[in-house]
């Protein structure tokens, strides 16, 4: 792998970074409490990381980062990712996570399934999205526990930042059904 770049910017949940080498993105970084942080962060994992003018597929995957968390939708399928140092399950998990569009979700065992695993893979899917080196546009927190509880949320902020990001999507997590579910918007009581 060449020698990785990387670029910090400003979204509407705070300062995120990505990095990135020859085949793509290798990482995406969510706000920290401050950008010297951020950049500890990073280099933990690519000590050797120089910042970059990103080229224009980068600005492309930072400009779609970038309007996500402002609650536009874009599609970030696109974005080309390295994944030559992520495990081949990790891989299946997040091919299957990654196609859940904004503001939708899935239960970890939901993805266990799709992915022809018994129900206790639940627990690996879980390990997956915690070791996630792309969130946002690997969605892991589009990824919910049992019964749509938020779940863990291994990001900065934690659980908290999920929520966020669930809420700027538009995404409904833990609601239980009410009595009033199935009546026209126009005769239910307000809440």
């Amino acid at each position: 792998m060449s020698i990785p770049a990387f670029a910090l910017f400003d979204t509407a949940i705070g300062r995120c970074a990505v990095i990135w080498g020859a085949d793509g993105l290798v990482g995406t970084y969510l706000p920290e409490s401050d950008e010297s942080a951020l950049r500890n962060r990073m280099r933990r994992r690519f000590p050797d990381a120089a910042e970059s003018e990103p080229p224009p597929a980068v600005a492309e995957a930072i400009a779609g980062i970038t309007a996500l968390l402002t609650g536009e939708k874009p599609d970030l399928l696109d974005v080309r990712l390295d994944m030559s140092a992520v495990p081949p399950f990790h891989q299946r998990v997040y091919a299957v996570a990654r196609a859940i569009p904004p503001g939708e979700t899935l239960t970890y065992g939901e993805i266990a399934r799709r992915l022809g695993a018994p129900r206790e893979a639940a627990r690996a899917v879980g390990e997956a999205m915690g070791r996630n080196p792309f969130p946002i546009v690997m969605p892991c927190h589009r990824v919910l526990g049992a019964n749509g509880k938020p779940g863990g949320f291994s990001a900065p902020g934690g659980v908290e930042t999920k929520l966020k990001m669930l809420a700027i999507e538009g995404a409904k997590v833990g609601e239980s059904p009410t009595l009033f579910d199935d009546l026209p918007l126009a005769v239910k009581p307000q809440r």
